[in-house]
């Protein structure tokens, strides 16, 4: 699959078929993850794969109420809850060098995105959720101190074939030339 078309095609996927995701799928995933760039390579990203049917109950308990992640939870054999080390990306020597804190959640998002682009490209669908209580799924799977919980992905094969995506904008409606007033495109 070319790197376009995966962009192109994938999809968050919210309806699992009961086919377990396998070790072997897993450690293709991590392995392009783990290429993902990041500030001064420090590689803040941690993930957690649950398997365990008790703890995934407990952990999409922890999802907002009107969540539309919690059925496909539920149904999913897999969660990966995606953690990040914190005080090490933006810094330098303890210290934030950027006036944007939290540097680490940009870094994730980019191995967050890898994963799901691998993922999609050996046949698996994932969908990332942010709309939870962090802090109650940090407690649950034991997250220590420096590191915290930002999204959980639940991770399968898709039980519905994937839909054409939602129209989207224009390039020439957010890149611009020099200043927001010249458009590029």
């Amino acid at each position: 699959m070319e790197l376009q078309e995966a962009i192109l095609k994938r999809r968050s996927v919210r309806k699992f078929t009961e086919e377990n995701v396998t070790d072997e799928e897993l450690r293709q995933i991590f392995e392009a993850v783990r290429w993902s760039p990041s500030w001064a390579n420090t590689q803040t990203w941690e993930f957690i794969i649950v398997r365990d049917r008790a703890l995934i109950e407990k952990i999409t308990a922890t999802y907002s109420e009107k969540n539309p992640a919690v059925k496909c939870s539920l149904a999913a054999s897999t969660l990966i809850v995606a953690c990040a080390k914190t005080g090490i990306s933006g810094c330098y020597g303890g210290k934030e060098l950027t006036s944007i804190k939290n540097w680490e959640i940009f870094d994730l998002g980019i191995a967050v995105q890898t994963l799901c682009l691998k993922a999609h490209e050996l046949g698996l669908g994932t969908v990332i959720v942010g709309l939870m209580n962090h802090e109650a799924c940090e407690k649950i799977i034991g997250i220590p101190e420096g590191r915290k919980v930002i999204a959980v992905i639940p991770i399968g094969r898709s039980a519905t074939p994937l839909k054409e995506g939602p129209a989207r904008k224009p390039v020439s409606e957010f890149v611009y030339l020099n200043s927001f007033d010249k458009g590029m495109f």
